[in-house]
């Protein structure tokens, strides 16, 4: 057969399918006003995973493909019946509440780790000029100081172009919840300092964070030098400028060097040349800016078949574009001791998009453990 006679015959077999699937999207607008007067649930899993199973059992040389084709039907069945009855109602009403927020102290708390000129010193001056900075040892103070309201805002790194995810920082803020109000792109360009007097052939030893360890480690492993693990690059400055000792030497910015009486033995000690970490602000209250072109998310997922490729089909539905999905176990116990995973999302959009906002309207009504943790301002900073 011919490819224009196979084609044509194609385009014959979507003239039918198209009205089917019109008339199956009607049923469904029957099926929300029925769940609604009825009072149950958009979303059943059970319902869902029986279709799944006959299917695949009624199409065994296509069974995945149809599983697949079936999963897109019923995601959109769903959608339409959350938009009908316009669902997630306290998410919408505290996306509402986040948009007309007043604005934030003129001279606010932030919580910091480290000390005084870290890379976190660095992205809160950026991102909060006005701010008045406190320093904590680690990541966990800088959320339990919000917690406990010893600070408005903190500001923590989430990840490294070269390093990865700061994995800790993760674990906190799928715990905690707290909102997003603000992150920064930051060029982050490191510098080996020592004692006065010292010199590249007396280092044994280097101090830093263990990102900035694996960002530098390059030149670590050229040098035969012991990386070792300290709490903050700054502080693994201060620790090695009080130790006086020629063979110890730290991994940290140029201006902690400067800040602490270290010499810089060498600058730009990245193993790449565009090393950039990805900090956020976090906050108890959510406020939205009317510039936000980024939004996050966290939540769980049921434990049905293809459940995380129906939640992220969602998003290719609506042409958003993610940058960032990160799963983590959780502490929940499970049935059987399996292990249940919290999965952080981050898009490009704004929630004064109807469509974007339903959309996350929808996925809290369906997604165990779901929060919304922001629209933000994403900038860029050059360092």
């Amino acid at each position: 057969m011919e490819l224009s006679e196979i084609r044509k015959k194609i385009d014959e077999i979507d003239a039918k399918l198209l009205p089917l699937f019109v008339e199956r999207m009607q049923c469904a607008e029957q099926v929300a006003q029925t769940k609604k007067e009825r009072g149950l649930p958009i979303f059943n899993a059970q319902r869902e995973q029986e279709i799944l199973d006959k299917v695949a059992l009624s199409t065994p040389d296509f069974d995945c493909e149809a599983k697949m084709l079936y999963t897109v039907m019923m995601a959109l069945s769903r959608a339409r019946q959350h938009k009908l009855l316009h669902s997630g109602a306290s998410v919408r009403e505290e996306i509402e509440r986040a948009l007309q927020a007043s604005p934030s102290p003129s001279v606010p708390k932030v919580a910091c780790p480290g000390v005084f000129g870290s890379f976190s010193h660095e992205a809160a001056k950026s991102l909060l000029p006005n701010g008045e900075v406190q320093f904590y040892t680690g990541f966990p103070d800088i959320f339990q100081a919000i917690e406990t309201g010893g600070c408005r805002f903190g500001v923590v790194p989430v990840e490294n172009s070269s390093a990865g995810s700061v994995a800790e920082v993760y674990d906190l803020l799928l715990h905690y919840r707290f909102h997003i109000v603000g992150a920064a792109v930051l060029q982050i360009r490191h510098c080996l300092a020592a004692p006065q007097g010292a010199s590249l052939a007396s280092v044994r030893k280097v101090y830093s964070h263990p990102q900035a360890l694996a960002q530098c480690s390059q030149l670590l492993h050229s040098q035969g030098w012991d990386g070792v693990q300290h709490s903050n690059t700054a502080a693994a400055a201060k620790m090695v400028a009080q130790a006086g000792d020629p063979s110890q030497a730290a991994i940290c910015s140029t201006l902690a060097a400067k800040e602490y009486g270290l010499q810089i033995l060498r600058e730009n000690i990245q193993n790449k040349g565009h090393n950039r970490t990805r900090f956020v602000v976090i906050e108890k209250e959510m406020r939205i800016p009317e510039d936000a072109q980024k939004i996050s998310l966290c939540f769980s997922l049921p434990h049905t078949t293809g459940s995380l490729y129906s939640v992220l089909a969602r998003f290719a539905m609506n042409g958003l574009n993610l940058t960032k999905i990160e799963s983590r176990p959780t502490a929940r116990d499970t049935a059987g001791g399996t292990f249940e995973y919290d999965f952080y999302l981050d898009f490009t959009g704004r929630v004064a998009d109807p469509r974007t906002l339903d959309l996350i309207c929808e996925l809290s009504e369906e997604l165990p453990h779901f929060s919304f943790l922001g629209n933000y301002r994403e900038d860029v900073f050059s360092g």
